[in-house]
């Protein structure tokens, strides 16, 4: 339900608001920093000085954390689409070992299976293509398995492992562009870290008496830009980084029906 909710979000709403929180967070800091040189506590800036470099190497610490995790897992999540493109290959080539009556089926599934998977990519009507994914796993199961009991030798063995491997990959895809995202954990740390950090930067910059926002924006901008690029790559389909498909689209081209 959270995953959703933050992905419902626009990719730009979210660098706004990011921004716009982390400028707040350093006004309140800012404000606290001003009644504390109202008190008049001359140690109060120079013993927040480290404490606001700790904070801030911290957050950098976290920010590249969660940017390696959401950029290893893209990086599945191209590889697992280059992989399913082999494996539907390799079945929609095996399934000329069958008989004639068997290899025209097969085929005309596949070759509707890769069009619901290139189709599905942007992310629209991602549950109906799941679920006519499914459906042509059992509808293309039914020839290959007729084929292996009418004929068991090693083509049509061949055929069933090609198969077998095509309907594994699909929950590995699922499994790798819907549930291995960023834990929702690590936002809670992230976005923890990043409120004390900027809170205690304001303090140090209200004590001090001068709020410098031309050195505060950018760094807010910043640290803004970098939390929206991690958000984004942890969407696989409704960022502004998608996963590239030019290997299931060449397979799509290349299974154009046979002419007779």
């Amino acid at each position: 339900m959270n995953s959703q909710l933050i992905e419902s979000i626009p990719i730009v709403w979210i660098f706004f608001g990011v921004s716009a929180l982390m400028l707040f967070f350093c006004e309140l800091g800012y404000q606290f920093g001003v009644r504390a040189k109202t008190r008049g506590d001359t140690e109060f800036n120079t013993s927040l000085g480290p404490m606001v470099g700790g904070l801030l190497g911290m957050l950098a610490f976290v920010l590249a954390f969660t940017f390696s995790m959401a950029s290893s897992q893209h990086d599945l999540r191209k590889k697992n689409v280059l992989e399913e493109a082999n494996l539907i290959g390799t079945a929609y080539l095996r399934a000329d070992l069958l008989e004639e009556r068997y290899k025209i089926q097969v085929k005309q599934l596949l070759r509707d299976y890769v069009a619901i998977r290139v189709a599905a990519a942007d992310g629209s009507a991602l549950e109906t293509a799941l679920e006519k994914s499914t459906e042509i796993h059992r509808l293309i199961w039914a020839p290959v398995s007729s084929a292996a009991l009418d004929q068991p030798d090693t083509n049509t063995a061949l055929v069933v492992q090609a198969i077998n491997d095509v309907i594994d990959m699909h929950e590995k895809r699922v499994t790798g562009a819907l549930r291995n995202r960023v834990p929702m954990s690590v936002w809670v740390a992230l976005a923890a870290i990043n409120a004390l950090a900027m809170i205690t930067l304001g303090i140090q910059v209200g004590h001090t008496g001068n709020r410098r926002l031309i050195a505060l924006i950018p760094l807010a901008l910043a640290f803004a830009v970098l939390v929206t690029l991690v958000v984004d790559l942890n969407r696989p389909s409704t960022g502004l980084i998608k996963v590239g498909q030019q290997s299931m689209s060449d397979l799509e081209s290349s299974m154009a029906p046979e002419t007779r």
